[in-house]
Order: structure tokens, then C-alpha cells, then sequence
């Protein structure tokens, strides 16, 4: 499996994930705030579809090795929110919610869940991207945050999120080269 993503659209990025299960697991790391921070950001979730959200990235948080924060990420150090809205919810299999801070550039990200024997594959698509420096945020950002995830449902601590996320920037500036 290609743990890299994939653009498939020109304002889409999809990536693909084979997780331990069960489903409900990787499902409650989706949607409970305490464990969505160990790999992601924490913060409220109404499970129905119009239902309100807040993602709050607290970097250090993280189930990764700590580690210090870049210069060019020093805005993040002390965390920082973003507000959304479940646009699907389908307990266990589908999620869907809103990114992004401007109401005319909100993209949205969809999580699928299905089941693989004792394994979950999960397929995260991050649409309607406003531009290709959106797209190349997101990618590095999501990559990183999913090895995470993956390591943590593992049972292991992962790798520093900051000099992660760098490889994995550089890595889709030259995968994700504008067409």
C-alpha cells in the first residue's frame, strides 16, 4: 500500500491506511477528543451531520517523541483551533467535516472506514482544496499526522511529529508538483 498521497482530482488529495482493528477502535480515534489528540488535535465533535466541531493542535500533545519546534512553525508552538461543521456521519464507517478557517475556502475531508479482516482501512480525502499551496499544507500535514495514528494504534510512540512533517513537505512539494 502506498503510504503516500495521491492527488486525484486538481483540489484532491487521498491517502490510504491499513490500521489494526477492530473498526470501532479506529472509529473512537476519529471521533473522542482525548484520543484524537494523541495523533491529531483534540476539541468537541457533534456526531450528526450539521453538527459543530473544533479541532485544537496541541503539537506536544502528540503520542510522538518530543522534540523542538522549527522556527518556521514557532506560531504553533502554544497550539491553535479551528472550527468546522460534520458535513457525513455514518458511525462506524463514514465521517466527513469542514477545513478551514475563511467561509469562502473551506474544504472538506472525508474519513472511510473498512473493515479488512482484523485490519481497518481507512481512506482519508481531503476535496475542494483552494489552491495547490493548500494542497501541499495539508498533504505533509496529514501524512504525519496518520503515520502517527498508525504507530499509536500499534502500540508504539512515533517519531518526532515537527522533523516528520518536514520530510514529508518536502516530499509532496516534489510529488505534488502543479500540473
Amino acid at each position: 500500500m502506498e503510504r503516500y498521497g495521491i492527488r486525484t482530482a486538481p483540489n484532491t488529495v487521498r491517502f490510504e491506511r491499513l490500521l489494526p482493528g477492530p473498526i470501532e477502535r479506529v472509529w473512537s480515534y476519529l471521533t473522542d477528543p482525548e484520543k484524537r489528540a494523541k495523533w491529531l488535535a483534540s476539541g468537541p465533535m457533534e456526531l450528526r451531520v450539521g453538527g459543530a466541531m473544533r479541532l485544537t493542535w496541541l503539537h506536544r500533545d502528540l503520542d510522538a517523541v518530543q522534540e523542538p519546534v522549527p522556527e518556521q512553525f514557532k506560531q504553533y508552538e502554544n497550539g491553535h483551533s479551528m472550527d468546522g461543521r460534520v458535513t457525513r456521519c455514518e458511525p462506524p464507517r463514514l465521517l466527513g467535516f469542514t477545513w478551514g478557517k475563511q467561509a469562502d475556502r473551506l474544504s472538506e475531508v472525508v474519513i472511510e472506514l473498512s473493515e479488512r479482516g482484523k485490519d481497518v482501512l481507512l481512506v482519508l480525502t481531503h476535496e475542494r482544496l483552494p489552491g495547490h499551496k493548500d494542497m501541499l499544507g495539508v498533504a505533509g500535514g496529514w501524512h504525519t499526522h496518520l503515520d502517527i495514528l498508525e504507530e499509536h494504534l500499534n502500540g508504539r510512540t512515533a517519531p518526532g511529529f515537527w522533523s516528520s512533517h518536514v520530510r514529508a513537505q518536502e516530499e509532496y512539494q516534489q510529488r505534488l508538483r502543479e500540473a
